[in-house]
């Protein structure tokens, strides 16, 4: 497996996929073709349906300058749901036509080129091979995770950091999001309320679920976030290591828990995918549920058979879900969907920690894994991130619908 390096980006949000991919995608071509007259980006697929509400053409503009780029939206599917193709032209004639895959995460590929990312640092691809060497060592799966990636805790630090900032930055807003939804930003309301209710459930709940729309309500808005393991479900493991890091949690533990959701995220990217136009919603929330799952097990003090347990059970519960963002754009259902999984992780770690004592779990987190992926692939394209179905049509027909 890949350096968690290339699970957590920090970049632009709304959309992973379609923001930070395409720009990653930008600066791929325009580094390989620099100094030419003008490019043209054709998008197409998942890229063209939702890429305005997802500010790919935005992103684009940004990145080339809007006099030097034209943008072209194809909704015509082609050889990955979300395909960018781009040209340099000089003189009115179009070269160096160049197929980039946009694969989830901010990951980009490109056709006929060999990996664009880093070397695999990881000696494994699945968490029973993992969980194996680790009882083999005597070692915690956060070791495992310093012990193979050199240099990874810096990075997890710049990490933490810019997730600390994304929920204190969103805290303070209000207002709207951009885009024709018209949702209003209530991430500082949510939190208010929590600060006047007196059951102490109540009040955790209230508390995690203003610190996911936080993050989320910055994402939508464009702003600097962390791919966890998308931009698209970034809200998860910002607000639980926001509400830990509340709580006291001393910056190592946090660490050590973004080392294990990492490598949790990290196998699923491996073994099936973290792109919502690929595998669904499941594939996004999905992954970031088992990720911050595990991440809650860790700080808790659990084992590593614990951090599985609940892994597993994030995942498995998310299976089959759809993305269906209405109009496009990264804010119904995905703010909310931020926040419910973010709960479920707590939920879950709960299950591990007085669950597993009793009765161990049959399903294994790779078992899991696979059958995620089968999952995603009978999805159908309508509910993968086109907004052609489910609620993109229901709410998108109905004016009054205002969640």
């Amino acid at each position: 497996m890949e350096s968690l390096r290339e699970l957590y980006r920090i970049g632009p949000g709304p959309s992973s996929s379609h923001s930070l991919g395409v720009r990653n995608g930008c600066e791929y071509f325009y580094h390989k073709y620099p100094k030419h007259e003008r490019y043209l980006v054709e998008l197409y697929g998942s890229l063209s349906l939702t890429g305005k509400g997802h500010m790919s053409d935005k992103v684009i503009y940004d990145y080339f300058g809007k006099d030097k780029v034209e943008v072209v939206f194809k909704k015509e599917m082609i050889e990955h749901p979300n395909t960018m193709i781009c040209y340099t032209v000089d003189d009115g004639i179009r070269n160096n036509e160049t197929h980039i895959y946009s694969v989830g995460g901010g990951k980009i590929e490109v056709k006929g080129e060999e990996n664009l990312t880093d070397e695999h640092v990881y000696p494994h691809d699945h968490l029973s091979d993992i969980m194996e060497y680790c009882e083999a060592n005597g070692m915690t799966l956060a070791e495992y995770v310093f012990k193979h990636d050199d240099g990874i805790k810096e990075h997890l630090e710049t990490v933490l950091n810019q997730m600390l900032k994304v929920v204190e930055d969103g805290l303070k807003q209000s207002g709207y999001l951009p885009g024709e939804l018209h949702l209003k930003k209530v991430a500082r309301e949510i939190y208010k309320q929590s600060l006047i209710v007196t059951d102490k459930t109540v009040k955790q709940k209230l508390e995690i679920t203003a610190y996911a729309y936080a993050a989320m309500e910055e994402s939508s808005s464009g702003n600097t976030v962390v791919t966890a393991p998308t931009l698209g479900s970034s809200g998860v493991i910002s607000s639980l290591v926001y509400y830990y890091h509340k709580k006291g949690v001393s910056k190592e533990k946090l660490l050590e828990a973004l080392a294990v959701a990492g490598i949790i995220g990290n196998i699923v990217k491996t073994n099936a995918s973290i792109s919502g136009a690929t595998g669904g919603c499941q594939a996004e929330i999905g992954t970031a549920c088992a990720m911050g799952s595990g991440l809650a097990c860790q700080i808790e003090g659990l084992s590593n058979h614990q951090i599985e347990y609940a892994a597993e059970v994030g995942m498995e519960h998310n299976l089959g879900l759809t993305c269906d963002p209405v109009g496009g754009y990264v804010q119904i259902p995905c703010i909310e969907r931020n926040g419910v999984a973010a709960l479920r992780c707590i939920d879950a770690m709960n299950y591990a920690k007085y669950i597993s004592i009793v009765k161990s779990n049959r399903v294994s987190f790779d078992m899991i894994v696979k059958v995620m992926n089968y999952t995603g692939k009978k999805i159908p394209v309508e509910l993968r991130e086109t907004s052609l179905g489910g609620l993109a049509i229901e709410l998108g027909n109905d004016e009054n619908g205002s969640k």
